[in-house]
């Protein structure tokens, strides 16, 4: 269908003919415009990593809804069924301008192909990439990915906590409505949704933000974007064109460094494990914002032992010719986390992070946040309300706190 000045992406014909042609055209030309004519790149302009979601899907549309952080062009979007016992295949797939609640900006929606098909089946620990939908889409845009499932799914691929609702439909396919009728089910979860990747000009990169619920923003206000890593899109946002850099947000809630295991509700498998796949293999991402390491300490680990575990870490993004930002770990005291014996081994760490040199770069998130009375625990200003997670406040100063520069691995 055509999409005015509001839509997504550059209008298209209905049947996808004349004017969709026009649009990549169009779409081409302003790229190259765009990137004064030193080429351009895909990169991941939203990310998120994979977990498991409880429960099945049966004969019904997920209507997952995410923000873009730097614009581009020719969108694709990639689906993960990493965490799948089963092919998961799904025959209708739509983006979409959001609105509001379920609903989608009427006369934006478009269907996604992939490998000029409108169905895919995607294995058991597979992706797919989406063809890439000609036209421009917008930074720090609201976007609907709806798709239809068909049949019953096995295990979930999903994210949990997102911070962000998304909606289930009632029965069969309704990817393509752009009214929210349809949608009678809230979920706190992404459904298969992994990545949204755009062609930006060449000087334009990723940073993905690895870590655990802090970085995933858990105790931020829902459906508000106000996750510390969308503090910082919004920070590049306001930067000229080619000193911007997209943000992925590689945060899963409970994650560790050192272990972990993908089950229903769980935290994921540990930073280790899921780098290459959560990090590594997102189109454009040249800097590791890594935040991670208390739930780590929470579970025993020593601070040699977690150092260790950032050593592997900085190894494998090195030999990937990548840069590694270390984030210190933020006050814990008066939460469930804290004792002293794990506050002394919060601070080891800390200290190794500010001041070993083996990371690219360092930002100071603890001093950011703690309270200058009491480092060991948050300002209260910045305290969610249970002494581990910060609030809309907190993750504001957090999302101030890098310098813009440390991030771009130059």
């Amino acid at each position: 269908m055509a999409v005015g000045a509001a839509g997504l992406v550059d209008s298209a014909a209905p049947d996808g003919s004349a004017a969709a042609g026009s649009a990549a055209a169009d779409s081409a030309a302003a790229g190259a415009a765009a990137d004064g004519g030193q080429g351009s790149q895909l990169v991941t302009t939203w990310g998120a990593s994979d977990d498991i979601a409880g429960g099945t899907l049966n004969d019904m549309t997920v209507r997952n809804i995410m923000r873009t952080s730097v614009g581009g062009r020719d969108l694709r979007i990639r689906l993960s069924n990493a965490h799948g016992d089963q092919p998961l295949v799904t025959d209708s797939v739509y983006v979409g301008r959001h609105q509001a609640g379920a609903s989608v900006v009427p006369g934006t929606s478009r269907r996604l192909t992939f490998g000029g098909k409108e169905s895919v089946r995607i294995p058991p620990g597979g992706m797919a990439i989406s063809d890439p939908l000609p036209g421009a889409v917008p930074a720090q845009t609201s976007v609907t990915v709806s798709l239809h499932v068909v049949g019953t799914t096995g295990v979930i691929t999903a994210h949990n906590r997102a911070m962000q609702h998304s909606y289930k439909s009632t029965s069969g396919d309704h990817a393509a409505d752009e009214s929210a009728t349809a949608y009678q089910t809230e979920s706190s979860a992404w459904f298969f949704l992994n990545a949204a990747i755009v062609t930006a000009p060449q000087q334009v990169d990723t940073v993905a933000t690895l870590g655990d619920s802090i970085t995933s923003s858990v105790g931020s206000t829902i459906d508000t974007n106000r996750r510390w890593p969308d503090v910082l899109a919004d920070r590049y946002a306001e930067l000229p064109e080619h000193r911007r850099l997209g943000i992925s947000n590689e945060g899963i809630s409970g994650n560790r460094v050192l272990n972990g295991v993908a089950k229903a509700g769980s935290a994921g498998p540990s930073a280790l494990a899921r780098l290459d796949r959560d990090v590594l293999t997102k189109p454009g991402v040249r800097t590791v914002l890594v935040l991670e390491g208390i739930n780590d300490i929470y579970a025993g680990a020593s601070a040699d032992e977690l150092i260790d575990g950032y050593r592997q870490l900085i190894t494998r993004v090195h030999a990937s010719g990548r840069c590694i930002v270390g984030g210190t770990i933020t006050p814990v005291g008066g939460s469930f986390v804290y004792t002293p014996e794990k506050e002394a081994a919060r601070q080891a760490v800390n200290e190794f992070i500010r001041n070993s040199g083996e990371f690219d770069g360092v930002v100071d998130f603890d001093a950011a946040t703690r309270d200058p009375a009491d480092p060991s625990r948050l300002q209260a200003a910045y305290d969610g309300g249970d002494g581990l997670h910060p609030n809309d406040a907190g993750s504001h100063a957090m999302g101030n706190a890098a310098n813009l520069d440390t991030l771009r691995c130059d």
